[in-house]
């Protein structure tokens, strides 16, 4: 049973990653297709870096990512914190409207963003799409942070509202340092979801805003480009940069 584990372990790994890595290898090659290898070359990559108009897209999109997961992970805390402070029903209640949202598909969220937006007469733009980040981050960072906040000794706020601590120093002295690596969890997970979503997007996206899933799309249906493989190694690399920064940030903190 133990080895059937492993075999399916690797198994699943090599399903995962080969395509990544396919899409790599291909990222150098002198053809401008994936059909065979005939050559090592970087211009894919210059070609990338003179796109101006991707490079931009780029650039809103990580913007885009960053602030929908800040913006969510501070509401999402103080969301966590409010449904703790409540009574066992009404944190059932809650939480079931909260993982409501977590398991609706993305193409019924984009469609009623799209609805609500156009009937306030809201522009599609930069905004309607933060705003939307922001909503659908807001669940995964409440999941996030919740069960730490299950598991804090209550003791601990006690004792600092014993010393004389307002609320809010308790809050910024003891909850928030304790909730820390849930935080952090929270705000990559958000952020990962900015980052990579594409059925909200695409519904919400006006004229003159886009991201880099909705260009990709766009721009696979008019046909195969290297260099659109060099921009996803690039990701890829930037992710796996992001992983490794979190695991030693987890580890300080849980070594501190």
């Amino acid at each position: 049973m133990k080895n059937f584990s492993k075999i399916y372990l690797i198994f699943v790994f090599l399903v995962l990653y080969i395509p990544i890595f396919y899409l790599i290898f291909y990222s150098f090659n002198v053809g401008g297709n994936m059909n065979s290898f005939t050559g090592f070359t970087l211009q894919h990559y210059r070609d990338l870096f003179s796109d101006t108009r991707l490079i931009i897209i780029v650039l809103q999109t990580f913007f885009l990512a960053f602030l929908s997961a800040t913006l969510s992970t501070i509401i999402g805390v103080f969301g966590a914190l409010y449904i703790d402070s409540l009574n066992r029903k009404k944190q059932n209640t809650l939480l079931g409207l909260n993982n409501i949202l977590m398991v609706s598909p993305d193409v019924m969220i984009g469609a009623s963003f799209l609805i609500l937006f156009t009937m306030i007469g809201f522009k599609l733009s930069f905004v309607s799409v933060l705003l939307s980040h922001i909503a659908f981050s807001i669940p995964i960072v409440v999941l996030m942070v919740l069960p730490s906040l299950k598991e804090m000794d209550n003791s601990l706020v006690e004792a600092a509202y014993d010393l004389g601590a307002t609320p809010f120093q308790a809050l910024t002295e003891v909850t928030l340092p304790y909730l820390t690596s849930s935080i952090i969890a929270g705000f990559f997970m958000a952020f990962t979801y900015s980052l990579d979503d594409f059925a909200v997007t695409f519904f919400i996206t006006g004229n003159g805003f886009t991201t880099l899933s909705v260009e990709i799309y766009s721009r696979a249906r008019q046909g195969i480009s290297l260099e659109i493989n060099a921009l996803s190694t690039l990701v890829f690399l930037f992710s796996v940069i992001l992983v490794i920064g979190y695991y030693f940030i987890s580890k300080e903190k849980k070594d501190a």
